[in-house]
């Protein structure tokens, strides 16, 4: 199936993937370390099927979940069973059925010889997470930010005030205006697009 999915992200280090899976048009990652051909996919979403073909054909060693509600968790179940191991925050890993591992802010994923940096961003869910990839402009946000704004806090554990502070203090304060925002579901953006209209989000509160 790789032969049939292109990257959209690629330098002389580092490959990445997206498809869109399931009832909600969820955004599956896969990052590649192109020295060593090893890869981690973001979010188990849906169609545990394609997923595990690519998981064969891209090399991926270990699956990690933004957040665990239950359109990016679907294939959960069916990766573990297939012997890929699957992390996620301690704050929402009673959400999953079952999980191998917890990961936290500061924490560093090895992938070959590449890394994704855990990011701790409350809001969504309590224990939304974002990862970034050092030495790109990669930014996988899951559902804390999408073009036009935070994402939901009306289900259960979201809270508005507490994804805006995620968003303006370790995502906005940090990160350069070139830097890819890709999220959960839909198109990705850019900080520099976005960071200009943190004002009016807070004043629609939503």
């Amino acid at each position: 199936m790789s032969s049939t999915l292109s990257p959209f992200y690629s330098d002389s280090s580092v490959q990445a993937y997206r498809l869109s899976v399931g009832p909600v048009d969820n955004n599956v990652y896969i990052v590649r370390c192109r020295t060593t051909g090893e890869a981690v996919l973001i979010d188990a979403a849906n169609e545990h099927e394609r997923l595990l073909d690519l998981c064969t054909s891209l090399q991926v060693r270990k699956v990690v979940e933004t957040h665990g509600h239950w359109d990016h968790i679907a294939a959960v179940p069916q990766v573990r069973d297939a012997g890929y191991s699957v992390a996620i925050s301690s704050q929402d890993a009673a959400l999953l059925e079952g999980y191998d591992e917890v990961i936290a802010d500061g924490d560093v994923i090895a992938v070959g010889n590449i890394t994704l940096e855990v990011i701790h961003t409350p809001g969504h869910t309590p224990g939304s997470l974002c990862f970034f990839v050092p030495g790109t402009p990669l930014l996988f946000t899951g559902d804390t930010l999408f073009p036009g704004g935070p994402g939901a806090t009306g289900f259960e554990g979201g809270d508005f005030p507490t994804i805006i502070d995620s968003i303006e203090k370790r995502i906005f304060a940090r990160f350069s205006k070139d830097t890819q925002v890709l999220p959960g579901h839909g198109l990705d953006t850019t900080i520099g697009k976005e960071y200009p209209e943190l004002d009016a989000w807070i004043a629609r509160g939503w």
